[in-house]
């Protein structure tokens, strides 16, 4: 049987690709209605910045998923390939993607920064603890 960190990890995986759905399903009628010109020398803000905020933080939430959330997989899975990601690891594990699902709706839908900020804080200490937990397995 696979370690149970493995789940939240695939379940990060996962939500992050909704968010990718979500970022277009908003973004591309958006574009169109605004007659957004898709001019491959402007840079890339400027071809989204008459967009409505709504729409804008969708696609900031998924790049939020490309950031911190590399550093998650990586010690998720120095975790399970150890042997060490069951148990309290895997509830902190857990704990860190219930977060950042939560930081993404909240961005997403209502965008306050000190809201998505006490998440974004509380999903980086789980994933400090978990950071700490992989080096003392391998050192």
């Amino acid at each position: 049987m696979p370690a149970e960190i493995l789940q939240p990890v695939a379940v990060l995986v996962a939500w992050s690709l909704v968010m990718w759905g979500w970022m277009y399903a908003t973004r591309i009628p958006a574009m169109k209605k605004a007659r957004v010109r898709l001019d491959p020398t402007l840079p890339p803000g400027t071809l989204t910045s008459t967009l409505p905020p709504e729409v804008r933080w969708k696609a900031d939430n998924y790049n939020h998923l490309m950031e911190q959330p590399t550093i998650f997989y990586a010690v998720a899975l120095l975790l399970a390939v150890a042997g060490a990601g069951d148990g309290h690891i895997a509830h902190i594990a857990w704990a860190y993607v219930v977060l950042r699902i939560a930081h993404s709706i909240v961005q997403a839908v209502w965008n306050r920064i000190m809201v998505r900020f006490a998440i974004f804080t509380l999903s980086t200490l789980c994933l400090i603890v978990l950071a700490v937990r992989a080096l003392a397995v391998v050192f």
